[in-house]
């Protein structure tokens, strides 16, 4: 049965692949809108605040890659009320087992799914939670929304990138102030500083509870996402990211490229309608 707010947002059936669904324990993933072309992956683990475990990171990063090679989805909701490392899985792993682990690694993945994945963050967001957040291409918040990288407080630093995009996204000032104290920021200071694009109230007519609010609207979102053209939604999404990685004049020579692959491609399709017609 679909969640509650699910509900609200489309009443169309399941139609991803079922079997796999079932295979993961620690998320949900729903298909949703009349096209069914926008996924929403609700991370399941309620009862411990949906603690970023090893189980959880993996299914999660496996779900993600099924989703980018379906050619009916369009863009990806990732939500869940709250999210944060799995303190306890660590508390008996040893130097060598911390290093040997690859579960963080394979989370990396999700920066690497062509398909553009918007958060939706209810509560908190902490440590390997908000580093998930900042692997996703857009980020959506409710008003009460907090994000830190607490890490420092339990002896270790950030392990899923937060010490390289924070800076990369709020400069270099912040991201120091952030992984050197455990602060918190509050959703409009994620705002302010560009970690995130919008922040959402209260409904005040009382229709919708917040979260239902924040994750809808991330869902109306996605769906104007999934409606563009997929060549040209993955193009776009590869030269913004590409500006983290390139100079100035490297990112234009790259978007120059991309621009002329489309070019080719519009060519190739009047072509075709010519010869068709003829």
């Amino acid at each position: 049965m679909l969640p509650s707010y699910l509900t609200k947002i489309t009443r169309s059936r399941i139609t991803y692949n079922f079997i796999k669904i079932l295979a993961m324990e620690m998320i949900r993933v729903e298909k949703v809108r009349a096209k069914n072309n926008v996924a929403i992956v609700q991370l399941n683990r309620p009862n411990v605040l949906n603690a970023l475990c090893e189980q959880l990171r993996n299914e999660l990063t496996a779900a993600l890659k099924d989703l980018d090679k379906d050619d009916s989805i369009g863009a990806i909701v990732i939500t869940g009320s709250e999210i944060g490392a799995d303190i306890k899985e660590m508390q008996d792993k040893g130097f060598v087992d911390m290093y040997m682990n690859k579960s963080a690694e394979n989370l990396d993945d999700i920066s690497a799914i062509r398909k553009p994945i918007i958060a939706a963050v209810n509560g908190f967001a902490l440590g390997g939670g908000y580093e998930l957040a900042l692997m996703c291409d857009i980020t959506y918040a409710a008003d009460k929304a907090l994000f830190a990288q607490p890490e420092i407080n339990h002896g270790t630093l950030p392990d899923a990138g937060g010490t390289q995009r924070w800076p990369r996204v709020a400069g270099k000032s912040l991201a120091m102030e952030i992984c050197l104290t455990g602060n918190r920021l509050s959703a409009q200071e994620a705002k302010q500083c560009g970690l995130v694009s919008k922040v959402f109230s209260p409904d005040e007519r009382g229709k919708m509870i917040l979260f239902e609010k924040v994750v809808a609207e991330a869902v109306k979102t996605a769906e104007k996402i999934a409606n563009q053209s997929p060549l040209v939604v993955a193009m776009v999404k590869e030269a913004v990211n590409s500006a983290y990685e390139l100079t100035l004049q490297q990112g234009l020579r790259f978007k120059k490229r991309l621009l002329s692959n489309i070019r080719c491609c519009e060519f190739n399709s009047l072509v075709t309608l010519i010869v068709t017609l003829m």
